[in-house]
């Protein structure tokens, strides 16, 4: 075990989640391991964290001292998930006897130690998980080749039928047999085709996308199998077709059942043959590709109609991976928004710290007949609209209406009579601070607090309490 341990790189960084921002034990043995010799690197965000791992680093340590904390997890857990890294816990004893505690130890962690610790326990536990990623590095398993590592190849979701999903993914990337992918517009078969690719032993081959509803029927012949030069009128050279340009890669025909009728035999012969002709060509060219095809229609029926050939239905769905539409994905919604949060806010509005409940709901509230695609696009533009810190429904697209109003409680009640009084306070004392806390009778501190709990946008005067309010830690958490 010890020669293990010794043969990986000693420079090796390892990655600290900054789950909370308040968890004072994080950066008290973050300090005490850097001291101890440890390349420790804080990442406050999955985006960073998806840097790092494309840096090289295959170690973290994920720091837990209240069972709440798993909530606040949910937005890491896509990365925590990729078993590119080997996860060391430090957990606290008081929480480790939980079952949410076991079921997530057990679930991602390499090992853990609960805490306090010595920090050469803690030393020598992750230099062994340094070890045990150096030898998956030496046999190829878990690179960052993966798709895990690409924030923009993440097949975001938890759900049960999303696990069912990435398992079928894994088993037929192994292989090399025709897919096909079904499912509505949006929901994502593209980035199932590319993380079918990425994942197989062709991931470092071309992967090559044909949009079949994209191309003229009388142009569909020599894009998909190229010409040669004089072939036609206006062919002054030769061109190499997309099937070709896709050798010893993948090729992915995306919407295969708008594919003209006519073409449907041609692409059928490719199939059976494994060779094409280019137009104007009299030599048969040996092509080696894997096939995926994607549809958003059901090629059954489309068979039945005798729109679509039976022979080529079978030849390319020897396995059939169904994508569900958003709608029966409730419980991904909240992931997939915080996880293009996190790729769009840096970019756009670096100010913003998450979404509103009443945004949370509304997206939660949605049908999503654009599926993930319109979320994605809702998001970005929330990120470019927002004005405040917090996305709130407007942004998103989305009109407050009867339907989207709070349920009453005490709860809302209270808080509908708090920003009230604070808005009054706010007006009669002209936005100052001091005399609007005197007001209401609460501290300078609490006034501000209250203002940042309920979004509240005064024109505050520069000073003290403009720096407060911009010096806020950019959690990203939803506003209560």
């Amino acid at each position: 075990m010890l020669y293990v341990t010794n043969s990986a790189p000693m420079n090796q960084t390892v990655l600290v989640p900054r789950i909370s921002p308040h968890n004072d034990q994080t950066s008290t043995y973050s300090a005490a391991l850097r001291e101890h010799g440890l390349n420790l690197t804080e990442c406050a965000t999955p985006a960073a964290a998806y840097h790092l791992a494309r840096d090289g680093c295959r170690v973290g340590l994920l720091i837990l001292t209240q069972e709440a904390e798993l909530d606040r997890i949910a937005a890491w857990e896509p990365f925590i998930r990729s078993q590119s890294l080997s996860w060391v816990g430090l957990i606290s004893r008081e929480i480790i006897s939980r079952p949410r505690v076991r079921a997530f130890v057990s679930e991602h962690l390499f090992n853990f130690i609960t805490i306090p610790a010595e920090l050469e326990h803690i030393s020598l536990t992750l230099r062994h998980a340094w070890g045990m990623a150096f030898m998956r590095d030496e046999h190829g398993i878990g690179t960052q080749d993966s798709p895990e590592f690409d924030a923009d190849l993440m097949m975001v979701g938890k759900t049960a039928q999303m696990h069912a999903v990435r398992t079928q993914i894994r088993k037929v990337a192994r292989t090399d047999a025709s897919v096909l992918i079904a499912g509505p517009s949006g929901t994502g078969k593209e980035l199932a085709a590319l993380s079918i690719h990425r994942q197989s032993a062709r991931k470092n081959a071309p992967f090559v996308v044909v949009n079949c509803g994209a191309i003229a029927p009388q142009l569909f012949q020599s894009e998909l199998f190229g010409y040669e030069k004089g072939a036609f009128t206006g062919a002054h050279q030769r061109k190499i077709g997309r099937i070709e340009a896709a050798q010893g890669g993948t090729l992915f025909l995306d919407e295969i059942g708008d594919m003209p009728f006519d073409m449907q035999v041609n692409l059928l012969r490719f199939l059976q043959e494994k060779t094409i002709e280019r137009v104007g060509g009299t030599e048969p060219i040996p092509i080696d590709v894997r096939v995926i095809a994607a549809t958003h229609v059901d090629l059954a029926e489309a068979v039945r109609q005798g729109r679509f050939r039976e022979d080529l239905y079978y030849r390319i769905n020897v396995v059939c991976i169904t994508l569900p539409p958003l709608a029966e994905r409730g419980a991904d919604i909240e992931d997939i928004a915080k996880h293009y949060f996190y790729k769009f806010a840096p970019m756009h509005n670096r100010s913003l710290r998450g979404f509103s409940r009443a945004a949370m709901e509304a997206m939660m509230s949605h049908s999503w007949p654009g599926n993930i695609r319109e979320l994605v696009n809702r998001v970005q533009r929330a990120t470019v609209m927002a004005e405040g810190r917090f996305i709130q429904p407007e942004d998103l697209g989305f009109e407050r209406g009867i339907d989207d109003a709070p349920t009453l409680s005490l709860e809302n009640a209270r808080a509908d009579a708090e920003r009230m009084m604070i808005r009054r306070a706010l007006s009669q004392s002209r936005n100052q601070i001091s005399r609007a806390a005197s007001l209401l009778g609460v501290s300078r501190v609490t006034l501000y607090r209250l203002i940042d709990k309920y979004n509240i946008r005064p024109d505050l005067p520069s000073g003290a309490g403009a720096s407060l309010l911009s010096n806020a830690k950019p959690d990203l958490k939803v506003h209560k």
